[in-house]
């Protein structure tokens, strides 16, 4: 995480029970992309550093004797869940074999907010469609569709671009031949001459 975070303005419902501490990390561990401080999740759960720490550690070493599937790793300052080394096969396996099923909306949506606002961060993308992309952009990456082409320099933020087989798989030899966003837009949906350039 490059950024510091203020989660102290976001409480759940007062009527809604709270969950358990270590369901609540698995939860935010789930959607996370790249390894988060114990400092981060501590502040995201409102529990002291130290507990976190603990339990993140009991939950790793949990996760190893029960054998599942993922396992939890402090990498980099930070936690993540990483599929099993030993399930490596099935994973590469199912990765090969879900390039030929059909993109679903979201992952088009994205697709083209990567390929006309490019290069540009999971934030950004998720700011204009409005929801979390984190999901859809590994999807794309693992589909040879969109690839990280540069960090930004203010944030240290990955930024994305699209592939050469994004052009194979639409016909074109370059960006340019994109064709209008403005085209395809009804005029109250317009977005303004920013959100429709294109960055080489």
């Amino acid at each position: 995480m490059t950024e510091a975070h203020d989660f102290t303005e976001h409480h759940a419902d007062p009527g809604t029970p709270l969950p358990e501490l270590r369901t609540a990390l698995e939860a935010v561990l789930l959607v996370v992309d790249e390894p988060v401080a114990e400092v981060v999740l501590a502040q995201v759960v409102e529990r002291p550093t130290e507990e976190v720490g603990a339990l993140l550690r009991e939950m790793a070493a949990g996760y190893d004797t029960e054998g599942r599937g993922f396992e939890l790793r402090n990498v980099s300052g930070g936690w993540r869940l990483y599929t099993r080394e030993s399930c490596a096969p099935y994973v590469e396996r199912f990765v090969r074999d879900g390039q030929q099923a059909r993109l679903t909306q979201a992952a088009l949506e994205t697709l083209a907010v990567v390929a006309y606002r490019q290069p540009v961060s999971r934030s950004r993308i998720a700011g204009i469609r409005g929801v979390n992309v984190d999901g859809v952009i590994r999807t794309l990456v693992s589909r040879g569709l969109v690839t990280e082409v540069a960090t930004e320099r203010e944030s240290g933020s990955i930024l994305y671009g699209t592939t050469a087989y994004f052009l194979e798989r639409l016909g074109l030899g370059t960006l340019d031949e994109l064709p209008p966003l403005s085209d395809y837009l009804p005029d109250p949906y317009s977005l303004d001459e920013d959100d429709v350039s294109i960055s080489h």
